[in-house]
């Protein structure tokens, strides 16, 4: 049975704040990037939009029921969600589909800086002291190691170049048109999505903690 603490509990309420607001912004960034690159299908769904509302119509299990029954499984917390984009449009501007897909884990990696750079001022102004009487961390710093730790791991999974990662369709913007095309022959026209997304978890589960040590070494 999971600790069900009234701590636990308001620990797993900030997590999972945190990852509806990171995952709103990486699904806004996608669909606000394929707008620009004359997609309008995201847009007209009213995902280039930081009202998770719509991105939680879109993607109700992954981005609200499985994020909730990880953080009880294992005390971390995990999901998904995804923008619409229009498949002939990726056709016709690959590039710009790839700049598309990459767009959202800069998002994530953006908000990693972000967190940094609030981390370290909060601490060279004294911003976040901490309970004279239990020791306890400032809770807003504690807030913001989450944002740092969430937004690395999703930043850094999405990156890996397997479907139906973000990382799959990121590889766009550095071919040709003709190698492109082949690649999208190969990619869309299979059923790799469930296989590549349980390699990859594996993989990164591995890695991770070694990519989590050398950012907090390099950053802190």
């Amino acid at each position: 049975m999971p600790d069900l603490s009234p701590q636990f509990l308001f620990t797993g309420f900030i997590w999972y704040v945190v990852f509806l607001f990171s995952t709103t912004c990486h699904e806004a960034s996608h669909a606000l990037a394929a707008t620009i690159g004359g997609d309008p299908t995201a847009a007209l769904g009213g995902q280039v939009s930081l009202n998770p509302i719509p991105h939680i119509r879109r993607s109700f299990f992954g981005m609200v029921v499985f994020p909730i029954l990880s953080f009880f499984a294992w005390g971390g917390m995990i999901g998904w969600a995804s923008a619409p984009y229009d498949p002939l449009w990726e056709r016709r501007h690959p590039r710009r589909a790839g700049w598309m897909a990459l767009a959202g884990p800069a998002t994530n990696f953006t908000l990693v800086l972000l967190s940094v750079a609030m981390i370290h001022a909060g601490e060279a102004f004294q911003l976040f002291p901490a309970d004279p009487f239990t020791g306890a961390s400032h809770p807003v710093l504690g807030i913001l190691k989450i944002v740092f730790l969430l937004n690395l791991l999703l930043g850094t999974f999405n990156l890996l170049p397997v479907p139906p990662l973000d990382g799959s369709s990121g590889i766009l913007v550095f071919m040709t048109e003709g190698a492109a095309q082949k690649y999208l022959d190969l990619v869309r026209g299979s059923n790799y999505a469930l296989a590549g997304l349980l390699v990859a978890s594996v993989v990164f589960g591995k890695i991770f903690p070694f990519i989590e040590d050398a950012a907090i070494r390099f950053f802190f």
